[in-house]
């Protein structure tokens, strides 16, 4: 039997007509076999490469001296990427992600063979991102970058990884990050009708995200807490947010207010079935819609008194920075809002202007000590 041995095929080009044509060739059961990838003016050399080694992959099969696999960027990342990070991905990360890759990497790099793209042209490509978008969005895309390139190491599919040296350039500057006042936190809650006011306390007092919030159960509740067991994004019920596997489940204090809002609303609504939604849809079947909530409910009540501008994240942002002020320990609000403790501190809590001033006043007169008045 005559021994099999691995090709890499030949790729070439030849006149068909007025246009120009990719043309493969290869050797199968002895018998030479070729056929046109596409006109060069539509496919690039490194597609054409890719296809004619998508054909050689099952013919090579069990031959001696395999070579690396060769991938496109868009092969890799929707054959093989993709799919690897889905099965770890929670649903709100593997949207945004998957919208994001799809968005603007896979248009950029789509039709380069992986192991051709450098590090020069992935860092100019960072850079032209960074003039339309925030730190934030770009420093997405070179960690994407950089785990494709890790995954596709491991597979044997690229030598060495290019990402290593990117770095996020100075990027567009993001928005304010928006807090709101104690004032305008009673004004919100006067002009709020009870449904909409416990939602509101929810957010800013227990500092829950509004997947979680309108998740919870008649069951999960407790005298003067909740169960967090679940959160719904995207109208698909899924375990609160952290690491896929682990523990995620956490019981929320509730705050003296809360409780009593509750209870309010337990009477207007009746209902005794522990696996009953707390916050309802019109059909009782499922949970209310984050955007109905807030746009069909909140959002109209908060623009009368001139808080347009708040959202879901800035009541989240706002719990976060006013508990700091209110010097509550870092490690219990990160515990009550369900993140770690860097999260907490770099990402949610905004520093105002009067705990600036006490900060540098504390620091002058550790150092200084209290300094006399002047006298003409």
């Amino acid at each position: 039997m005559r021994r099999k041995r691995y090709q890499k095929g030949r790729l070439g080009t030849r006149k068909h007509g007025r246009h120009k044509v990719w043309v493969a060739q290869w050797w199968d059961d002895g018998q030479k076999r070729s056929k046109v990838l596409g006109r060069c003016s539509e496919v690039v050399k490194g597609q054409a490469e890719s296809t004619l080694a998508a054909i050689l992959r099952p013919l090579n099969k069990g031959a001696g001296n395999k070579q690396k696999p060769v991938y496109t960027f868009k092969q890799y990342v929707e054959g093989t990427y993709l799919p690897v990070c889905r099965r770890k991905w929670k649903e709100s990360t593997r949207f945004n992600s998957e919208q994001s890759i799809k968005q603007h990497l896979i248009p950029e790099f789509a039709g380069t063979v992986l192991s051709d793209l450098s590090r020069e042209r992935m860092q100019d490509f960072l850079d032209e991102k960074a003039v339309g978008n925030s730190q934030s969005v770009v420093a997405h895309l070179r960690w994407f970058l950089s785990a494709i390139f890790k995954m596709a190491i491991s597979d044997g599919v690229v030598q060495f990884n290019p990402t290593l040296a990117l770095y996020t350039p100075a990027c567009k500057a993001g928005k304010e990050r928006m807090v709101l006042e104690r004032d305008q936190i009673r004004q919100a809650l006067e002009v709020l009708n009870l449904k909409e006011r416990l939602l509101f306390r929810m957010a800013v007092f227990e500092g829950m995200r509004p997947g979680e919030i309108l998740a919870i159960r008649i069951g999960s509740l407790r005298e003067n807490s909740v169960l967090i067991d679940k959160r719904v994004y995207r109208g698909i019920l899924d375990s609160p947010k952290g690491r896929k596997g682990k523990q995620t489940a956490r019981t929320v204090a509730l705050s003296p207010g809360t409780v009593t809002d509750l209870k309010l609303w337990r009477e207007k609504f009746p209902c005794e079935d522990p696996n009953q939604f707390l916050f309802p849809s019109e059909t009782m079947k499922t949970p209310l819609s984050r955007d109905n909530a807030w746009r069909r409910d909140i959002q109209p009540k908060l623009q009368s008194i001139g808080l347009e501008w708040a959202s879901f994240q800035v009541l989240r942002r706002t719990n976060a920075s006013l508990s700091r002020k209110a010097n509550i320990d870092d490690k219990v609000a990160a515990d009550q809002r369900g993140h770690g403790l860097g999260v907490s501190l770099e990402v949610y809590a905004v520093s105002d202007l009067q705990q600036k001033i006490e900060a540098v006043t504390k620091l002058e007169s550790e150092v200084l000590g209290k300094l006399p008045k002047k006298t003409e």
